[in-house]
């Protein structure tokens, strides 16, 4: 396990400002001096964006985090941090409030902090989600706050080992212009690099990622079930190699990295995946098909696959198709 980070000299983060509303979110120095901060949602993302921030010399106050889990991580991340109700953790984010509580639940959270009388102006209250921009902070926005958005584009398992894979992430950011000197000088103490994302595209955003990363990991799943059913005792010695290079390659080329029976047009190869799966893993099969249309698809559009070539394997996998459509 790697060990916490050790909270960075003050002096490489430039001198403390005074302590008075107006510096929050100016341009210039202003942004330099060290912030007091609160974090509402001790999950995965929050406890350890929390512990990051105080490895980066900021103060952190106060913590909410009812769970046993919550408590678990709060215990290893930020265990000289106090947990405290969400309205006493606004009330003591004196400059920053850090919301990190699922997407579903985001809005309910920052209504009723508003509501409430726990947010105040000048304030920055910032939340973690991807598939939201600054629309769902209009309540706190209303009473005066600055809002931010400050996505880690990062799988997390909310342990210490997470703090060493922040180095050199991006975050996708939304924030108005007076607030992008902050939400830079905060990306780079978390050792971030920000990716500027427009409100209306915080769907497609937080969708390729989704896509990306959450759907990598079911079809990852599933290539070591189907293994195992084929008879292999340890699936993932066989495909870490594999899809390591794959995910290599195809960062690095694009499409060009494609290989395998769907970009050669073997249709008899697919059609025997098709009918095995068909007997084994039903399941499967409605996701091999997607996946290989759209690999089909790709393959046509870049040129690795002539549409001459394509015709049987397209055949194919229509009539697949419609046979898990009835």
């Amino acid at each position: 396990m790697s060990a916490p980070l050790r909270p960075r000299p003050a002096a490489q983060l430039g001198p403390a400002a005074p302590r008075d509303r107006a510096v929050i979110g100016a341009p210039a120095a202003a942004t330099s001096r060290l912030l007091t901060v609160g974090v509402v949602g001790a999950g995965r993302v929050g406890a350890v964006l929390g512990a990051a921030l105080a490895a980066a010399g900021h103060r952190v106050a106060a913590v909410a985090g009812g769970s046993g889990a919550s408590r678990a991580r709060l215990a290893l991340l930020l265990p000289d941090v106090p947990r405290r109700p969400a309205v006493a953790v606004a009330h003591a984010a004196v400059d920053l409030l850090l919301i990190a509580v699922p997407d579903d639940a985001l809005a309910g959270v920052v209504a009723d902090l508003a509501a409430r009388g726990a947010l105040r102006p000048g304030q920055v209250v910032a939340h973690t989600s991807g598939a939201h921009g600054l629309s769902v902070l209009e309540p706190a926005v209303a009473v005066g706050a600055r809002p931010l958005a400050l996505h880690p584009a990062m799988t997390f398992t909310g342990t210490p080992d997470d703090l060493a894979r922040l180095a050199g992430i991006s975050y996708g950011v939304t924030a108005p212009a007076e607030l992008r000197p902050l939400a830079a000088r905060l990306v780079a103490d978390l050792g971030g690099v920000p990716e500027w994302v427009g409100e209306a595209d915080r769907p497609l955003y937080h969708a390729a990622l989704a896509h990306g990363a959450n759907h990598l990991v079911t079809l990852v799943n599933e290539a070591a079930d189907r293994l195992r059913d084929a008879g292999v005792a340890q699936p993932e010695k066989v495909l870490a190699p594999l899809l390591r290079a794959a995910l290599e390659n195809a960062l690095r080329l694009g499409d060009d990295a494609l290989t395998g029976p769907v970009s050669r047009g073997d249709a008899g190869t697919v059609q025997r995946h098709l009918t095995r799966l068909a007997e084994t893993a039903p399941e499967s099969v409605p996701a091999y098909l997607a996946l290989a249309r759209r690999t089909a698809d790709r393959a046509i559009a870049a040129g690795r696959l002539r549409p001459v070539d394509a015709q049987s394997l397209l055949g194919v996998l229509a009539d697949s198709g419609r046979e898990v459509a009835a």
